[in-house]
């Protein structure tokens, strides 16, 4: 498995689902293509030496609108130009209710040939809650994507390394190689209590933590999860003039996306990932699909193949809670020998800024529930 980190600031922006249609205009902005855009700079404030085609413009952003928010990880740039101005512009008591985190995250893309997105989820998440860092976790198509503290990045490094990850310094990657392991390095822990020693510990204090601020797991009946991504065949054309042009598939997604996007009131779940190494990752609610043209091949995946979102409202959380992620797919994936599960469940996770969502197969479901309510908190459903 191999992790490696983009060289980006990133901002994480919450805004409740009432505000969606007030911030529309940024986050489409944020997402049009440079060519669209008034200035010849990327978002980044980053200038475009060599073309790229939409959608490789972002080192990262997503945008993910579900159950619980509307919520937004791009650059600290991109937040301060498109966001912040409107943010200045409502009143009070709607400007209270919007964050802009002012919290620096890194993003580090995760390369997980041979496990699947549980093991995944768990591997890469448990040194981390162990040694008290506060992760954002994203599953997309191609990969998954780990946000933590910039000021975090060294501990993240001695984290992983005593978990037997590799840091090779010329390709700025990691490599966990399964026969080695090196001794416990010293890591400075947060304030407060201890982390936990063990994964099976961190469960029980996650829980325990959700159980306390009452934050149960909850399942609308209604909504039925895609996972999908852009084509990989899109690429960038130069007109006589050397200016760019975009591939049909680029500008038949983009399209699509927008159409998404303007949904009223606002769309029932719909996340959407940009990289400037892999295609546009798509996760949205099946209904959506039809504002994709077949005909183009928009869209890769199977598209039969639902998966039901399970949501965890964590807006009474702090920012700096840890261990959500890793406790739940401990759960999960990693807790057979301390519950009634007789094999993982297989799972996905999509952090936000306020809410965690798991992803099951609709078969999965009943189990996944039973798993996460442990016999100690309830579970809603619509």
């Amino acid at each position: 498995m191999v992790v490696y980190t983009k060289d980006t600031q990133l901002a994480l922006i919450h805004i409740p689902l009432p505000l969606y249609y007030t911030f529309l205009q940024p986050i489409l902005a944020l997402l049009l293509p440079a060519k669209n855009r008034p200035d010849s700079s990327g978002s980044d404030g980053i200038s475009n030496a060599r073309p790229r085609t939409w959608p490789y413009e972002h080192p990262f952003v997503n945008v993910s609108v579900t159950p619980v928010e509307c919520s937004v990880v791009c650059s600290r740039v991109s937040a301060e130009k498109l966001f912040l101005p409107v943010l200045e512009a409502l009143p009070e008591t709607s400007r209270s209710q919007v964050s802009v985190g002012n919290e620096d995250f890194i993003v580090m893309q995760v390369d997980g040939e041979g496990l699947d997105a549980g093991q995944r989820v768990l591997e890469l998440t448990s040194p981390l809650a162990m040694a008290g860092i506060s992760i954002f976790f994203i599953t997309t198509y191609f990969s998954d994507y780990i946000l933590v503290p910039l000021r975090c990045r060294g501990q993240v490094v001695h984290a992983l390394e005593d978990r037997g990850f590799q840091f090779e310094q010329n390709t700025s990657t990691y490599v966990n190689p399964t026969h080695q392991r090196r001794a416990s390095t010293d890591i400075p822990p947060p304030p407060g209590t201890p982390p936990p020693a063990t994964v099976h510990e961190l469960q029980t204090r996650t829980f325990a933590t959700l159980k306390r601020r009452h934050i149960v797991p909850t399942v609308d009946s209604e909504l039925r999860l895609i996972q999908c991504a852009g084509s990989r065949d899109s690429s960038i054309h130069t007109n006589g003039n050397d200016s760019k042009s975009f591939s049909p598939q680029d500008d038949a997604l983009h399209l699509g996306l927008v159409k998404c996007f303007i949904t009223l009131p606002h769309p029932p779940f719909l996340s959407l990932t940009l990289t400037d190494t892999e295609p546009a990752s798509v996760l949205l609610e099946q209904s959506l699909v039809s504002n994709f043209t077949s005909r183009d091949n928009v869209l890769l995946g199977t598209q039969s193949d639902c998966l039901i979102p399970i949501t965890l409202d964590l807006r009474d959380l702090p920012l700096e809670a840890t261990g959500i992620v890793c406790g739940v797919a401990g759960r999960l994936v990693g807790g057979t020998a301390h519950g009634s599960l007789q094999s993982p469940v297989e799972m996905s996770y999509l952090s936000t800024a306020r809410a965690g969502t798991v992803m099951v197969s609709e078969d999965e479901l009943d189990r996944a529930l039973e798993a996460l309510k442990g016999g100690e908190n309830g579970v809603l459903a619509d």
